[in-house]
């Protein structure tokens, strides 16, 4: 599975250009089962990242573009009177998927972004009180632009909580953005979509295999020291919930079986607990007047906090 994996990456890459660890972790929130949030501006590649992951992996796939007038039922689908049948009928919504692509999530209104809540976190949708289960596997990659940006408001905590990580995806370097231009020459080769490396039954296999690695005593207390740190930080008002400690350790086992590994290590935490742990946390009235970001207060955490030495 591992080789398996490697070629998922490259197939990713070859429509993804110089954004190497974005494409790997992502990678490893899906292996996690769990849901990305890409904050950055328009126009850097989140759709075209998306898409690729889905071609890869041969997910059916949904996009939803969201605006002040999108409404909870274009996510969760709605009931229409069948009159041959006297019944209602249910016509699906966006989210009936495998790979939902919600595109400026924070252009929607609190209703509407709730609206995601039950099948992020449980995998089904209820309309009209009738529950149904979304076919595994279910992702959301969400995309929000930058806290501030015109016509946004924030996601509450509860929305963000269920992101198991938060990405940037940042500007390309200049050496890949003129890769990125050569592609749009006239006469240059025209790009293709992601060929499928693995199907659908394939990814749950794998969803499971690293579900099951192994987590030690000596780990497991090393993820709790992190964020029992956060919850008393004098910088953090709010600090990291169990649902944070649960999502790290999904995350390092996402890394270690990436990795070809049975078990996960210190640094498998390190290398993913401030892109877990940055959306999940608030600053205190002390920090923002030191002009501190969420960011340089989990990485002092992260410092801090002693690794443990792990015996097999």
């Amino acid at each position: 599975m591992q080789e398996l994996s490697l070629r998922i990456l490259e197939e990713v890459k070859k429509s993804v250009v110089g954004k190497d660890d974005v494409v790997r972790k992502v990678y490893m929130t899906i292996l996690a089962g769990g849901h990305i949030l890409l904050e950055d501006i328009p126009g850097v590649g989140k759709t075209t990242l998306a898409l690729a992951f889905a071609g890869a992996m041969d997910l059916r796939f949904r996009r939803l573009q969201f605006t002040p007038d999108v409404t909870p039922s274009d996510i969760t689908g709605y009931s229409v009177p069948d009159l041959a049948a006297g019944t209602l009928k249910y016509r699906p919504g966006a989210a009936v998927c495998n790979l939902f692509l919600g595109d400026e999530i924070n252009r929607a209104s609190p209703k509407t972004q709730s609206a995601l809540l039950e099948v992020m976190e449980e995998g089904q949708i209820t309309v009209d009180g009738v529950t149904r289960r979304i076919p595994p596997p279910f992702i959301v990659i969400a995309t929000q632009n930058p806290e501030g940006s015109a016509g946004t408001q924030p996601l509450p905590e509860s929305q963000l909580d269920r992101f198991m990580v938060r990405l940037s995806m940042g500007y390309p370097s200049p050496e890949d953005e003129e890769r990125i231009l050569m592609r749009s020459q006239p006469g240059a080769a025209p790009e293709r979509s992601a060929e499928p490396v693995i199907r659908r039954e394939d990814l749950l296999r794998m969803q499971g295999e690293t579900a099951a690695v192994y987590l030690s005593r000596e780990m497991s207390r090393y993820l709790v020291r992190l964020a029992n740190a956060t919850r008393e930080s004098e910088d953090l008002r709010l600090g990291a919930s169990p649902r944070a400690t649960l999502a790290l350790a999904a995350m390092c086992r996402a890394g270690a079986y990436l990795e070809g590994r049975d078990y996960a290590v210190p640094q498998d935490a390190a290398a993913v607990f401030l892109d877990v742990m940055t959306h999940r946390v608030k600053l205190s009235p002390k920090a923002r007047i030191s002009n501190k970001t969420p960011f340089d207060v989990l990485a002092e955490i992260l410092r801090s906090v002693p690794q443990p030495s792990l015996h097999r």
